[in-house]
């Protein structure tokens, strides 16, 4: 074995977790950013390195897919950056090639493609391809860390297409055998059509959607900890230690971890960890103002609302998305190594202009009051209630035809915020009032007053940004969350 051969197999299979939790002396603060613009929408992208000693994000940003179709995808890699190019520079195309797409079936489309990306790193070809991809120097790829995968024109999105997708050949080689790679990667993505908004999400990168300054997730954090993933986890031959997949992965869905998807008497969708990711539709309305996807370097520091809070009061004054999106970043980076702010950041917004045929939103209220995440819906039913998002993918069985109230819905409704409990503002305290998990509300119903801060607890209010249980107070972790998964020296890799 020669040693250029023997080095890329050390990138790619034996120690994957050598680079993660390791800390520059000073961050890289260098951004990569892009803004693009149609008459649907606008975005702005970017992505920074930060503490970290190597950059395993990326994402793609493709304002027409085609000419009604907008992309947009956010990859966190973990023990390298392969996976997470990959993806960045696949997984749109494999949008493009399904069946299901021609007949306008966005949610399967986005389905198949995440599966296809395992299937497509396998044997010498996926070798081949992971090896420029994971590159050190990316000399051969020519790609440049945390790169924008964004064709300039629909002819060379289909030189693109016809090249690289059309004959994905198998190739014969030394890594022929090659079961794909025990790095991996977050995905989600989003596909604009008209007024159709879909998601598809694997891993705890995270799609959130403003709504009149309300901030609703279109995703969900998949944790192993969440019931359903542990359920999976443990019928798959899988055991979770400490917050941690078989006591390494901090993730329950990824793309690439091979290592957890070798029981061949399994479907890809009940392995221990899966791609198969979850796929919430819904209809954009005139009170949807923008869309954020980004990695958990993000959420760690801000919650969903906080986020969207911070946004809407840039946008006062900033014209320029990427630069908002860089804004978050600074906020978010801490000033030394050691907790929260410590990991690479990408993060897209999306701003969406007035469609054609746009509509009113019925309701604008989250469905329940209890943003605890371990009541969040992670398995078998989708985010959104709406009775009319017929395309709705939720995960390894259909949907229930369960007609009970609690799932009763009237509109685009959304879920409240999943994930308080990563609350923050970077480096920056919150309120005092830490404990909104704690109001009561007795025996009692809700007001009937659908605004989320006047619900009513007993005879108290609760506070107006009922995520803010955990206040973040600089780069150590939570005193009181000794969750594994908040360990980012530990990484997601094992």
């Amino acid at each position: 074995m020669c040693m250029i051969d023997w080095i890329i197999r050390l990138d790619l299979n034996l120690c994957p977790q050598l680079d993660m939790g390791i800390y520059l002396s000073a961050p890289k603060t260098d951004k990569v950013s892009e803004d693009g613009e149609n008459d649907r929408l606008r975005f702005g992208a970017s992505s920074m390195q930060g503490w970290r000693s190597t950059m395993e994000d990326a994402h793609a940003a493709l304002l027409d897919l085609d000419n009604s179709t907008s992309f947009f995808g956010v990859y966190d890699g973990h023990g390298g950056k392969a996976v997470a190019n990959f993806c960045a520079k696949y997984l749109h195309l494999q949008v493009l090639k399904q069946e299901a797409y021609l007949t306008g079936d966005l949610g399967t489309s986005l389905q198949k493609a995440f599966l296809r990306m395992d299937e497509m790193m396998r044997g010498q070809r996926g070798w081949r391809e992971l090896a420029v991809l994971g590159d050190k120097i990316d000399k051969v790829s020519g790609l440049i860390e945390g790169f924008i995968f964004t064709p300039k024109s629909a002819e060379a999105k289909r030189s693109a297409f016809n090249d690289q997708m059309d004959q994905w050949s198998s190739e014969e080689g030394p890594h022929s055998d090659f079961d794909g790679p025990t790095s991996g990667s977050t995905a989600c993505v989003a596909i604009i059509r008209n007024n159709q908004l879909v998601v598809a999400n694997a891993g705890d990168s995270r799609c959130v959607i403003s709504r009149k300054g309300q901030a609703y997730p279109l995703s969900k954090d998949h944790k192993p900890d969440i019931e359903n993933e542990k359920e999976r986890i443990l019928k798959a031959g899988g055991f979770i230690q400490v917050g941690r997949v078989n006591g390494s992965l901090n993730l329950a869905r990824a793309i690439g971890d091979v290592e957890f998807k070798q029981n061949k008497h399994l479907p890809v969708e009940k392995q221990i960890v899966t791609a198969n990711p979850d796929v919430q539709s819904v209809e954009i309305c005139d009170d949807d103002e923008f869309l954020v996807i980004a990695c958990d370097g993000i959420w760690d520091c801000m919650s969903s609302q906080q986020l969207v809070d911070y946004v809407r009061e840039q946008l006062k004054h900033e014209n320029k998305l990427s630069v908002v999106c860089e804004r978050v970043f600074e906020r978010c980076l801490a000033p030394s190594t050691g907790g929260e702010g410590c990991d690479n950041m990408t993060m897209i917004l999306v701003q969406f202009k007035n469609p054609v045929n746009s509509t009113a939103c019925i309701g604008n209220n989250p469905m329940s009051s209890d943003p605890s995440p371990e009541k969040a819906s992670t398995g078998n039913q989708p985010l959104l209630s709406d009775p009319s998002l017929e395309k709705v993918s939720t995960g390894n069985k259909p949907l229930s035809s369960d007609p009970s109230p609690e799932k009763a819905s009237t509109g685009n409704k959304f879920p409240s915020d999943p994930s308080p409990e990563k609350a923050s503002t970077g480096n920056k305290p919150l309120s005092s009032d830490t404990s909104p998990e704690k109001a009561s509300t007795g025996n009692k119903p809700l007001s009937s007053d659908p605004s989320p801060e006047k619900a009513s607890t007993g005879n108290k209010p609760l506070s107006s940004d009922p995520s803010l249980e955990k206040t973040y107070t600089g780069n150590k972790p939570h005193s009181s969350d000794p969750s594994p998964e908040k360990d980012k020296s530990l990484g997601k890799a094992r």
